[in-house]
């Protein structure tokens, strides 16, 4: 008898599977695709002549107070990580039938309105839902954007010896996430109720968008790659942008921030922040005669700005450089770490 297919866990597709999938499912002859499927890179690419046409969906699947802003910041983040502006938003909102009131779908869609009102985007359409077989609601968010056809930023434009920039940090958005679905047991391991809302209030401070990280980085400087780390952390995205731009990388281990707060609670889980889910984060691929002033725009702007490490030849691998020197594998996490953290609930 043959072996069952074995599940894979949850989150991301792991990125063999991915490739394998996208490269037997989504092969296109049209001349107009300029960007489409492939693992790294943040959203579709559409020529429209002058201009381009960016596309992207991305849904919100932990269960969040937020949701609908959360869902328009996410979206918004991979229009800007192409080097695009972010125009029009349009969400699929499904609620389970034990949750569905008039005022919950008032309070998600109001949120939508408030979050897509403070980066100029228009809600142009979408869909509403009360479905059966759910635990909570889902929103699955479409972002559109546009941007000049020269002005196209891609995960895979990374070149040999380039700079890598990372703003703001490491696990920005897993720390947010942990400390709302957390909170009990934050308190039980005390923690006080300040701390959890200030470590809650990550999605506004720092903040989970990276919309202005990516504007003020393109204006500044020769800009070659963007990405916007998620599930899996920057350690992920780092790797995605590798394999798509087909580079090794030297990533310095002591230029990787992560603030008190968060390195507090994930010590508490047992968990890498490096691994852990990290909106609010921009990469970004430059010039080396650009760093200086890339990372001079965004401190200008409030938003601090790293220089962690280096493109190199493909044969050189992917490693992370000690303080002393020593070099090791980069780390792999083949689940987020917040994932792992909540299968155990």
């Amino acid at each position: 008898m043959a072996n069952a297919e074995r599940s894979l866990p949850a989150g991301k597709l792991p990125s063999k599977v991915l490739q394998d999938l996208l490269a037997r499912h989504t092969p296109s002859n049209d001349p107009r695709l300029l960007v489409g499927p492939g693992v790294g890179e943040d959203a579709a690419v559409i020529d429209f002549g002058t201009t381009c046409l960016v596309a992207k969906t991305d849904p919100i699947t932990f269960a969040t107070d937020r949701i609908g802003w959360y869902a328009v910041h996410v979206n918004a983040n991979d229009i800007a990580a192409m080097g695009a502006t972010p125009r029009w938003f349009l969400s699929s909102v499904i609620v389970p039938e034990s949750l569905a009131t008039a005022s919950l779908f008032d309070d998600i869609l109001g949120q939508i309105h408030t979050a897509c009102g403070s980066l100029g985007v228009t809600v142009a359409g979408g869909h509403t839902e009360i479905s059966h077989g759910m635990d909570r609601p889902l929103v699955v968010g479409q972002m559109l954007g546009e941007v000049g056809r020269d002005d196209i930023v891609r995960s895979s434009g990374l070149r040999r010896e380039d700079n890598l920039l990372l703003t703001k940090g490491l696990a920005i958005e897993a720390t947010a996430i942990i400390a709302r679905e957390k909170s009990a047991d934050l308190l039980r391991n005390e923690w006080s109720l300040e701390e959890v809302d200030r470590c809650a209030d990550y999605l506004d401070e720092p903040g989970i968008s990276v919309v202005a990280d990516a504007r003020l980085a393109v204006a500044s400087g020769d800009v070659h790659a963007m990405h916007d780390p998620t599930e899996g952390g920057v350690a992920t995205g780092l790797m995605e942008m590798a394999t798509a731009s087909n580079v090794g990388l030297e990533i310095f281990a002591d230029a990787l921030s992560v603030s008190e707060e968060t390195e507090r609670l994930c010590t508490l889980f047992d968990l890498d922040p490096f691994g852990a889910i990290s909106s609010g984060a921009m990469l970004i691929g430059c010039a080396p005669a650009s760093t200086t002033a890339i990372v001079a725009a965004l401190a200008d702007a409030g938003i601090p700005c790293a220089h962690i490490g280096k493109a190199k030849a493909p044969d050189f691998g992917l490693h992370l450089r000690a303080a002393d020197g020593g070099l090791r594998d980069l780390p792999r996490f083949e689940v987020d770490e917040i994932v792992r953290l909540f299968a155990t609930d």
